[in-house]
């Protein structure tokens, strides 16, 4: 035995299970000064937090409160307003740049609409979809037909709920007035049956002497009329049996024997007879949850999912409010089918009414759209003009007095935070970003206050987190002709020109077995980089040479090297560097 295992000994002993593998008793086991046990988040957990809630500080929150967008905001109620009356509210086109309030505006009027609708019991329906994740028709239908489907199969199973507890009711109530009907009986020893009084000799004996006189009900009687005094009028005989059967039908006899509803009957307010009614209502839903078939996200032929959407909407007599944010990507993605659907379900729809909330960054996408779908989707716009310093400044002070402990902010952070933000576009997005970034590195550094240098070095950070993010989901197209650029730029090639670029595009589409395109598509390609701020290209005049555009990389080149490396195909092209080094030498 080694050395090692010498020293298990005692309680200290571990046992292996065959069945359940290792088990031993460790409550005398030597692990150690406290020092060494020190876990990988206990230093990171020592300082004091600065965030109270740092979500307040997050795009996706919707606050009770939005300064400066008030117009805005009140324009939308006036016209969606008309949903709360049952009538189909005017579509609504949002325009703006980005992180001008439109979504959480939206979002804030779409919450205050399905909240008052419940008050008043108008039902009201608002559905948000992001269409830059969500960008064909296929997807919106499917999306919006299943969350409809759902809705229906909950508020079925509401109504089943309701209906079985009016027949609980209605049971109750049956067994009560079998209860009280019992209890009219006499209590002066008289049986259920009128004969038990009489014993059988007397029977026997009257019945052998009878001289045709009737002394009682006979057996064949109703037992409605049994249990009655000898002397009961015929009056009083009639009208007893009439009562209870009344009664037991949740009417009572009124004086000149007419049957009236009881009020307090369990039907007597509902649209239903009796108990058959109920349970063929209940039966009835039951049928329409099991023929309700959820969509698959594809798979589908497309009117077949339309025809599932359409009939989910119609189900139910409500007005339905559809959100599409960044309603210009499913255009740009599929056409404005999806919208030419949707505009124009309202004449087909019995039940419900169907209105549109359009949310987008581009002003002039409606330039592509079918005439017919534009007079009907823009039937009212609203424009979010961007925020200058000062509204930023009011927004971040109304967010960070619920994001941040007290104490926690420097006097000089959050008006950097919306000098810098306002730059951009007057930005409300940015600026949250920047503030929500400072207070994570000031945690990070452990630092009890957030100063402007935090707010310096979340400014580069998102810069860097942009960039990457943008390359990252880049298309593969996109992302060869970036990496030829990039290569060109390491070889140290200034003023790169198209016709270069195209020559290493296609050596790297050769190295990864992609097809080539041709160097007019590569020219837009390079025109979208530098749309989206990845490249800057230049157009410059050769004189009789005619024109050309002078490429050069505007992000940090070694990081965007390493999102395009990260890309499976990408990262099997072996070394490269032969190839760029022929191209110069030619």
């Amino acid at each position: 035995m080694s050395d090692d295992d010498s020293e298990i000994t005692g309680s200290d002993e571990v046992e292996v299970d065959g069945a359940n593998g290792f088990s031993g008793n460790f409550e005398n086991a030597d692990l150690g000064d406290e020092e060494s046990n020190q876990g990988l988040f206990d230093d990171l957990l020592s300082g004091e937090p600065i965030f109270e809630n740092k979500e307040v500080l997050r795009p996706s929150y919707t606050p009770h409160e939005l300064p400066h967008r008030s117009d805005q905001i009140n324009k939308m109620a006036t016209i969606l307003v008309a949903a709360l009356r049952g009538e189909t509210p005017s579509n609504i086109l949002i325009y703006g740049k980005t992180g001008t309030g439109k979504t959480a505006s939206a979002k804030f009027v779409s919450k205050e609409l399905e909240s008052t609708s419940q008050k008043y019991s108008v039902p009201c329906d608002v559905e948000y979809i992001n269409c830059e994740v969500t960008d064909t028709q296929y997807r919106v239908l499917a999306q919006l037909a299943n969350k409809f489907i759902e809705k229906n199969e909950a508020r079925i199973d509401e109504r089943i709920d309701e209906l079985q507890s009016l027949l609980d009711d209605l049971e109750a109530y049956d067994r009560a007035i079998d209860v009280d009907a019992s209890s009219d009986e006499p209590a002066d020893g008289t049986a259920s049956d009128p004969f038990d009084f009489v014993s059988e000799d007397e029977v026997d004996g009257d019945a052998e002497t009878s001289t045709g006189t009737d002394i009682g009900p006979q057996s064949g009687d109703s037992p409605l009329e049994k249990g009655g005094s000898g002397d009961r009028t015929d009056s009083s005989s009639e009208t007893e049996p009439a009562a209870l059967e009344n009664a037991a039908d949740g009417t009572e006899a009124s004086g000149d024997g007419a049957g009236d509803p009881t009020p307090d009957h369990p039907l007597a307010s509902t649209p239903f007879d009796d108990r058959d009614e109920i349970e063929a209502r209940i039966a009835g839903l039951r049928d329409d949850k099991d023929s309700f078939e959820e969509v698959p996200m594809t798979g589908w032929p497309t009117d077949r999912v339309y025809s599932v959407f359409f009939d989910a909407v119609d189900y139910d007599e409500r007005v339905v409010v559809i959100m599409l944010d960044e309603i210009d990507k499913l255009v740009e993605k599929s056409g404005d089918d999806t919208l030419y659907n949707l505009s124009r379900m309202n004449s087909e729809l019995e039940n419900s009414r169907v209105s549109i909330i359009g949310i987008s960054n581009d002003l002039k996408f409606t330039d592509f759209l079918d005439p017919r779908v534009k007079s009907s989707l823009g039937e009212e716009e609203i424009v979010f003009p961007p925020y200058d310093a000062n509204q930023l400044r009011d927004i971040l002070e109304h967010r960070s007095e619920v994001a941040f402990k007290g104490g926690a902010l420097s006097g000089d952070v959050i008006p950097l935070c919306a000098a810098f933000a306002a730059q951009e576009h007057g930005d409300a997005r940015r600026a949250l970003d920047l503030l929500r970034t400072a207070g994570e590195l000031a945690e990070r550094s452990q630092s009890e206050t957030i100063v402007e240098e935090h707010v310096r070095q979340a400014q580069d950070k998102i810069e860097l987190d942009r960039v990457v993010e943008v390359v990252r989901t880049l298309p593969t197209q996109s992302k060869l002709v970036l990496f030829a650029i990039i290569l060109l730029e390491k070889n140290g090639v200034h003023s790169i020109n198209t016709g270069e670029v195209f020559n290493i595009y296609k050596r790297l589409c050769e190295e990864i077995d992609a097809d080539v395109l041709t160097q007019r598509r590569v020219t837009d390609l390079i025109s979208e980089l530098d749309m989206l701020g990845i490249v800057n290209a230049v157009v410059v005049s050769k004189g009789r040479y005619g024109r050309t555009k002078e490429i050069s990389l505007s992000v940090p080149l070694e990081e965007t090297e390493a999102v395009l490396l990260s890309d499976s195909r990408l990262s099997d092209i072996d070394d490269v560097q032969p190839f760029v080094q022929a191209r110069f030498e030619n």
